[in-house]
């Protein structure tokens, strides 16, 4: 069973302005959402749940130096991306 992988106007310009300064990771990036929507849980994601301010939100890598943090909505099978970048950026929100 996939997931629905949900897309926010303001995800996509934050992913859109992440590429463009990083075009050589649109690969890693194309291949973690596929496993976002196959299965959020595989291993090479690096799921783990975040705490502090971002409490309820996850995060998954693109590589060692790059995530995503994301809502994740068990009941739904939903993911939707709040942002993109290095661990400073995606975890200052």
């Amino acid at each position: 069973m996939s997931w629905s992988l949900v897309f926010t106007e303001r995800y996509n310009r934050r992913a859109a302005r992440f590429l463009r300064r990083h075009p050589d990771l649109r690969q890693a990036y194309r291949k973690t959402l596929l496993l976002l929507e196959a299965n959020p849980h595989h291993p090479s994601l690096r799921l783990h749940p975040l705490r502090g301010r971002l409490q309820g939100m996850h995060s998954v890598s693109i590589n060692l130096s790059y995530r995503i943090t994301l809502e994740l909505l068990i009941e739904g099978q939903t993911v939707i991306p709040i942002d993109i970048g290095d661990h400073d950026v995606v975890y200052r929100a």
